[in-house]
């Protein structure tokens, strides 16, 4: 049976970034560094690949650089998405972002980025039912 593992691509599509994310983090945290980037499971061909169930673990490690907490840093791509998508519905950021952790509570097994993207394209999805006569949810 075939082991599958992501590359730097889902490690960023995981984490709603973008793989110049995740190179520039590799590159900027080495093994031998005090906070390293956690390393891959595998290498082939000199391009890392990590176990799917490690993309937790990555999101704690990014939670934990300087900048990130208590809201510091700039938002994921997915959160800036969610937190778009949800001005749409009205909703102020911090609204949002309660939101936002009432879901990730609920689902753990899925990282904030994960939830954030879900949640985006929900909404975007609900939009094709909106119309000006009021039929819509």
């Amino acid at each position: 049976m075939t082991e599958q593992f992501l590359g730097v691509v889902g490690v960023a599509q995981a984490l709603g970034l973008t793989r110049h994310a995740v190179h520039k983090w590799r590159a900027r945290h080495p093994a031998d560094s005090a906070r390293p980037f956690p390393a891959p499971d595998v290498e082939v061909d000199g391009a890392p690949g990590w176990r799917a169930e490690r993309v937790a673990e990555i999101a704690r490690w990014r939670d934990g650089l300087p900048g990130r907490g208590a809201g510091g840093g700039r938002p994921s791509l997915a959160l800036r998405d969610y937190l778009d998508q949800a001005a749409t519905r009205g909703l102020d950021r911090d609204e949002a972002m309660r939101t936002l952790a009432v879901f990730v509570a609920e689902f753990p097994e899925m990282t904030e980025a994960q939830v954030a993207a879900w949640l985006a394209a929900k909404w975007r999805g609900l939009r094709a039912f909106d119309t000006t006569e009021g039929d819509g949810p």
